[in-house]
């Protein structure tokens, strides 16, 4: 094996050695008690939830591909661990610079969680493609925009704090994508890129953990909890349902096919993230998660065969048909439901009023895709530099390079 690919073996303890020394003394300084935890006001089943959506869901959503299962169940665990940590130091570091106020506790820590799910998404579209040191830098740097992104939307847009969390599915998803433009291109064909009726089957039990949780992160930080529990899991349910019948009116055989099933199902929870709490009729959550389990059957065809191969990205996991469009039309009707909410309150005569929120809302969408774009570009191009010992494409979608693994399994 060449000499580089063992001395990036030797570089990774070391820098999750000076990472966790690091994260160490900010929480010798800074982090605080058990009594402000595990206060009695606390939601911890609530967090707990999303921590188990998370750790246990996202990381068999990604077990897609045959010979990559330890490393997407791996690799996940640990970018959540060390993310977290950096989401609080980062949020420390913004109140430090009087960005934001100081939050303390539980709060804190559900907020770096609900953050995490940007950087799993991401991983996503690189997974396969990107080293264990890779990965570690990516999460930081798309932490630290995140963060930006959401200041810029909380601080100049006025946009309140839980609405401009839930963009997490929109920065995650176009962030990976530009990031996974910069990797060299897997040969057609690669036999490991390819995905196994096990793997199948492990990535689907990830996509139900996440199913049943998703109703806990939509409402982790809403002001009306009940309400966005309710039209988020009638969302899923609607989303489920239109999965399974589009999945059979597409295939050419009448057949259900599990990678429709695998992305379409989340549609309706990514789609009303942004609208659960607000949402006044159950009905039009649940035309919401219709349309957004449409527009992830019907734009994986178009994605995959047209969008993909025009810009040359290979999306592992399927993260912009299955989180990227949806969160667009969930900004969509956010935009819509405001519209049609003033005017069911007659307030369509105060124009600039209505005009005000319909560009802040827009204003928050656009920033936060194009921060997502133009930082996930300048990430994949920093990825890619000798310094970070790029992987060769023979060794894309391959356990065996980091993992012991027996020749059973990677047979299988």
């Amino acid at each position: 094996m060449p000499s580089r690919y063992l001395n990036f073996r030797c570089s990774v303890p070391w820098l999750l050695l000076s990472l966790q020394t690091i994260f160490l003394i900010r929480s010798f300084f800074g982090f605080s008690g058990a009594g402000e935890i595990y206060c009695p006001s606390s939601f911890y089943p609530e967090f707990q939830d999303v921590n188990h959506m998370v750790i246990f869901g996202f990381g068999f959503f990604l077990v897609v591909l045959r010979r990559y299962g330890f490393s997407s169940t791996g690799f996940n665990f640990l970018l959540i661990v060390l993310g977290v940590q950096c989401s609080v130091l980062v949020e420390d570091f913004l109140v430090f610079l009087r960005v934001q106020e100081s939050e303390v506790g539980m709060r804190s820590l559900a907020k770096a969680v609900v953050s995490m799910a940007a950087v799993v998404i991401s991983t996503g579209a690189v997974l396969g493609k990107a080293n264990p040191v890779q990965l570690i830098v990516m999460t930081l740097v798309e932490l630290i925009f995140l963060y930006v992104s959401r200041c810029i939307n909380r601080k100049f847009l006025q946009v309140p704090e839980h609405l401009a969390l839930m963009h997490v599915h929109l920065f995650g998803a176009y962030f990976g994508l530009a990031a996974t433009s910069r990797f060299p291109e897997a040969p057609p064909g690669l036999d490991k890129g390819r995905s196994t009726p096990k793997s199948e089957l492990f990535s689907v039990l990830g996509t139900v953990f996440v199913w049943v949780f998703w109703p806990s992160f939509n409402s982790l930080l809403a002001d009306s909890k009940k309400r966005a529990v309710l039209n988020t899991y009638l969302a899923l349910a609607v989303s489920a349902v239109a999965a399974f019948m589009l999945s059979a009116l597409t295939s050419k055989d009448g057949k259900f096919r599990m990678a429709h099933i695998h992305g379409a199902v989340l549609a309706g929870g990514v789609t009303v993230s942004c609208t659960a709490h607000t949402i006044q009729h159950p009905w039009i959550a649940m035309i919401l998660g219709l349309l957004g389990s449409a527009i992830t059957v019907l734009g994986s065809h178009c994605a995959q065969r047209c969008f993909h191969p025009a810009l040359k990205l290979q999306d592992t996991s399927g993260v912009h048909f299955t989180f990227g469009l949806p969160a667009v039309l969930g900004a969509v009707a956010a935009v819509v439901l405001c519209v049609v909410e003033k005017g069911m309150d007659k307030q369509w005569n105060d124009l600039s009023s209505l005009g005000y929120l319909i560009f802040v809302d827009v204003g928050a969408f656009c920033q936060t895709i194009s921060t997502a774009l133009i930082t996930g570009l300048i990430t994949g191009l920093i990825l890619n530099t000798k310094l970070l010992k790029a992987v060769h494409v023979s060794k894309y979608f391959d356990d065996q390079f980091y993992w012991e693994v027996s020749f059973k399994i990677i047979s299988d």
